[in-house]
């Protein structure tokens, strides 16, 4: 296939090509703690047939003080030898809550230069409710070879966000709620200040979805990036907490065909942690 799959596959979609040989489909489900759900449990319990269970904490860097960090190449395609995947295949990701994140898995993927690969919008809820089988118990892989070929143009670090502050070359949004944006409400993690980084614009990734936990459609989500204040012609950068769900702004803006996007991989837990680096409160 090739770098031109779209970013999201359907229920529909899914169902025809779930059997052919260069598909393959990974359970990337991960929860908040206050969501009170066991991501591997309930694969255990039911999955997509023939899916792998990817865990977002075992495939992180480990050795990074900040969640949910970019491993190194080496550290990603091991796992994805493991899980049988190979340089070849079309990665499907899919993830419990509809779409949340799966879209962070995405993204690593194509920061890997594995650019063959889509989110199954409205994820597992939307593959049930509309009839399709599910498996239980673990899942067995023949290990396949796997290379990474990072591409650091998407990815984002503190030192950019930095520079941006006085270039103000790339717009910045954040997938954080309105209250964690504003200073109004506090931050998941203990002693992190709520605010912004100055002149960012506040765009929740849960207006960007509908009740069944799939995308909205493109002139919905047109509207709701220009009514956050985004300029659709002018690059874009995403973060959110800890840089997860920062991808599904991120995957929206892939949808509607702006290619000028990357995210901040350290996100809020990594800015609002750094001395010197300047938080603004509505």
């Amino acid at each position: 296939m090739s770098s031109a799959v779209s970013p999201l596959v359907t229920v529909d979609w899914l169902a025809d090509h779930l059997t052919a040989p260069d598909v393959k489909v990974l359970d990337g489900s991960w929860y908040l703690p206050q969501m009170e759900r066991d991501a591997e449990r309930e694969f255990l319990e039911a999955h997509i047939p023939g899916a792998a269970f990817l865990d977002l904490d075992k495939i992180s860097d480990s050795d990074n003080p900040f969640p949910h960090m970019l491993p190194t190449p080496e550290k990603f395609s091991s796992h994805m030898k493991q899980l049988g995947i190979g340089d070849g295949h079309h990665v499907i990701v899919y993830d419990g809550a509809g779409l949340f994140s799966a879209a962070r898995f995405w993204w690593m993927f194509k920061t890997m230069g594995h650019d063959n690969v889509s989110v199954l919008d409205g994820g597992l809820p939307k593959w049930i409710a509309a009839g399709q089988r599910t498996d239980a118990g673990s899942s067995s892989n023949s290990a396949r070879h796997h290379t990474a070929r990072p591409n650091n143009t998407i990815r984002r670090n503190i030192e950019d966000m930095k520079r941006n502050l006085e270039t103000r070359r790339e717009q910045v949004v954040d997938a954080r709620s309105q209250g964690r944006f504003a200073g109004t409400d506090p931050e998941p993690r203990p002693a992190l200040s709520s605010g912004h980084i100055p002149g960012s614009l506040s765009l929740p990734f849960v207006e960007l979805l509908n009740e069944d936990g799939t995308l909205k459609a493109l002139p919905e989500l047109t509207r709701i990036f220009e009514s956050a204040g985004v300029n659709l012609a002018q690059p874009i950068v995403t973060i959110c907490g800890s840089g997860v769900t920062a991808a599904i702004p991120y995957l929206a803006l892939s949808v509607l065909g702006h290619s000028k996007i990357a995210l901040y991989d350290g996100s809020w837990s990594e800015w609002a942690a750094t001395d010197g680096a300047p938080i603004e409160k509505d």
